[in-house]
């Protein structure tokens, strides 16, 4: 029997407002991505890739359509702890998605505290290995930890849930270039440790072509174009806003 997809999302549509001052950001989006894969959705700023994350997330409630993660159907408000061990959200800026008074400690104590999961000493020593940083970044704050530092705790927050399903919004956006290959090794490396799934926005198709199996494009809140990676790489886009993409992204073609 063929599994379920890891998320499935059908006629999605978010708006913003009241009529006569609403917004509609995104327009019958559908997409599913499979268990263990990597989907990317790309688009210009503004074009609703952000918004589709924050509504499967829970963080917007006008919404409408159809969303399943492993099966389930999501209703409204996510208010039961299994959603939150199953998806769990990275966010473009690490300097704002962490408290800066508390420690690393802290964040990732707390969490998993919320989610009820004991032997906290030995997890938190074990996500801070599993993110690169090691036993020594405990006890350390947010001030005192670098832009990349802070993603891979933010990722740590992420991954102390155990969640299947990672929602990644720009995730290296904010970093210094130096550092932005770091972190999406380090992603791609705990997908397949792991077995997650992820769910990535991004604006740069060379991130895409690095961590991606299958992508979507979008354009004013609408989903031009499904396609493999591979035909991204061949320049077989179909639609003309894809390939104007292509062709705006000299970084996509070096890096291939």
């Amino acid at each position: 029997m063929t599994k379920p997809p890891m998320l499935s999302i059908h006629d999605l549509n978010v708006w913003f407002g009241d009529p006569p001052d609403r917004v509609d950001a995104v327009k019958h989006a559908s997409i599913a991505v499979a268990e263990g894969a990597s989907f990317g959705l790309v688009g210009e700023s503004g074009s609703g890739k952000s918004t589709i994350l924050r509504a499967v997330a829970g963080l917007i409630d006008s919404w409408s359509g159809n969303l399943e993660v492993a099966g389930r159907t999501i209703h409204g408000a996510r208010r039961d702890r299994q959603f939150f061990k199953t998806v769990q959200m990275v966010f473009q800026d690490p300097y704002a998605s962490l408290h800066p008074r508390h420690s690393v400690d802290a964040v990732l104590s707390e969490t998993l505290r919320l989610q009820g999961i004991g032997d906290v000493d030995r997890r938190i020593n074990r996500l801070l290995d599993d993110v690169g940083l090691g036993r020594s970044f405990r006890f350390r704050y947010p001030h005192q930890l670098s832009g990349g530092q802070r993603q891979r705790v933010a990722i740590a927050r992420a991954l102390a849930a155990e969640p299947r399903l990672l929602l990644l919004d720009e995730p290296t956006s904010a970093l210094d270039v130096s550092v932005q290959a770091e972190i999406l090794n380090l992603l791609s490396d705990l997908r397949a440790e792991h077995g997650l799934t992820y769910l990535m926005v991004t604006h740069d198709l060379a991130v895409v072509g690095h961590m991606c199996d299958r992508i979507a494009v979008m354009q004013h809140g609408r989903l031009v174009e499904e396609l493999q990676v591979e035909d991204l790489r061949r320049g077989a886009a179909q639609a003309d806003y894809t390939r104007g993409l292509i062709a705006a992204s000299g970084s996509y073609r070096a890096g291939g």
